[in-house]
């Protein structure tokens, strides 16, 4: 199959402006010709500007989170007619190189959300053991509830086809995006694979899952995946293209 013609990478970005730059340079570097969409979710720093100067440029009115954010790019993905977009954190975790894997992967064997997977070969940074677990505990809660087992269902690294973007841009969680995404598409029976990618730690900043937080997270993010089991199926997305 051939590689997808427009392809746009989402970067959802929240006082990032230490380390935006760089991404976007490394995208740029890369030559790929994959256009990109900066999301400047209510920032205090120089984000905005920063990242004005090598991409489009979004900025909310105030710190929504990280789902709206990448809601907003599905929504100018859509309304543009990109084929594919890739979310893609703007806090330097996710090397802009390793795109590439995620949209070979869609080439050779074409699925509507392919999730870039550090689990898989344990290949660079591997997050806390906390993380991990609960990033478990998530993967046999899914498998539980929809018979497939993901092995890094809070991943951010992830790729949209139109047909995912289609399903998603007016009905995008905002709370516990990334394994609440999983658990929705499994429910409307898109197809979903994972491919090993390699991260780094974040250029700037800190996560808000961490400590307490954890638990937090872990109590919530499993109570809504029941509740997408629970809700309704939507019709499964034709494909296009």
């Amino acid at each position: 199959m051939a590689e997808p013609e427009r392809i746009l990478l989402i970067l959802p970005c929240y006082n990032e402006g230490k380390v935006i730059g760089d991404v976007l340079r490394e995208v740029r570097d890369l030559d790929a010709g994959y256009d990109t969409l900066v999301i400047d979710d209510g920032s205090t720093d120089d984000s905005y500007e920063v990242a004005s100067r090598f991409s489009p440029c979004v900025r909310l009115v105030e710190n929504l989170g990280i789902g709206a954010a990448v809601h907003t790019g599905l929504l100018y993905a859509r309304e543009r007619g990109y084929d594919i977009c890739v979310q893609v954190d703007g806090d330097g975790q996710h090397p802009p190189e390793e795109v590439r894997k995620l949209v070979a992967a869609y080439s050779s064997e074409p699925a509507n959300l392919i999730i870039g997977s550090r689990y898989i070969d344990n290949d660079g940074f591997q997050s806390s053991f906390a993380r991990r677990l609960g990033s478990r505990l998530i993967g046999k809660t899914l498998q539980l509830l929809f018979g497939k087992f993901v092995t890094d269902p809070t991943s951010g690294l992830r790729l949209f086809d139109r047909g995912a973007i289609a399903a998603f841009a007016d009905n995008f969680p905002h709370d516990y995006p990334e394994p609440i995404v999983v658990a929705r598409a499994l429910r409307q029976k898109l197809t979903l694979r994972e491919v090993p990618v390699r991260m780094r730690e974040r250029g700037s900043g800190e996560s808000s899952i961490q400590g307490h937080n954890i638990l937090n997270y872990m109590i919530r993010a499993l109570g809504y995946i029941a509740l997408a089991r629970l809700g309704p199926r939507a019709a499964r997305p034709r494909k296009e293209g």
